[in-house]
């Protein structure tokens, strides 16, 4: 197997998806991630949320910026590799004090095989924290929803950026010897 997971629910994308909706979100900006497969395709089949891929995470910020400046509320997905790339336009963010849900999954924590992942893994949430994003951090798949649900309120009743960080425990990580077909 390419993905070995010991979630034993694999229900939390679709819970996600739904309070995703019970939020309100119109826009969701994502850089294509086996993390969020699941949830990236329940988006782009939904026809009230306009699933927009990015090249680069910090496009996100921007997109989510005007989605806000124009009446819709949005959540950026991206994979902690991803994090590092956008922290100079969570500036802006922070400086305008618009809402930024971000739904973060992990790499270079539990099980990873990738030394690249390894340096971003295990400082994501500092590096967060670092610009001012509030951050949670889930991992088991039974919090997900409720924890997505409390950061999307805190993000859009307070005009913060709020950031759940979803754990390789619950995404499952990747086997090196599965990706290269070596027994």
């Amino acid at each position: 197997m390419g993905n070995k997971n010991t979630q034993s629910s694999v229900a939390w994308p679709g819970e996600l998806f739904q309070v995703l909706k019970g939020a309100n979100i119109r826009q969701v900006a994502y850089v294509p991630d086996a993390g969020h497969s699941r949830l990236i395709e329940l988006c782009q089949a939904d026809q009230q949320i306009k699933a927009v891929p990015l090249t680069t995470e910090e496009e996100g910020v921007a997109q989510l910026a005007g989605a806000w400046l124009g009446g819709e509320r949005g959540a950026l997905l991206m994979q902690s590799s991803g994090a590092g790339n956008c922290i100079n336009m969570l500036a802006m963010a922070s400086e305008c004090r618009f809402p930024m849900l971000m739904l973060v999954t992990m790499r270079g924590e539990w099980g990873e095989f990738n030394p690249w992942q390894i340096p971003m893994g295990q400082n994501v949430q500092r590096v967060l924290e670092a610009i001012g994003v509030i951050v949670h951090q889930v991992d088991e798949a039974a919090r997900v929803a409720e924890t997505v649900n409390a950061a999307a309120r805190l993000a859009f009743d307070t005009s913060r950026m709020v950031a759940v960080i979803i754990s390789q425990r619950i995404i499952g990580f990747k086997d090196w010897n599965a990706t290269q077909g070596t027994p």
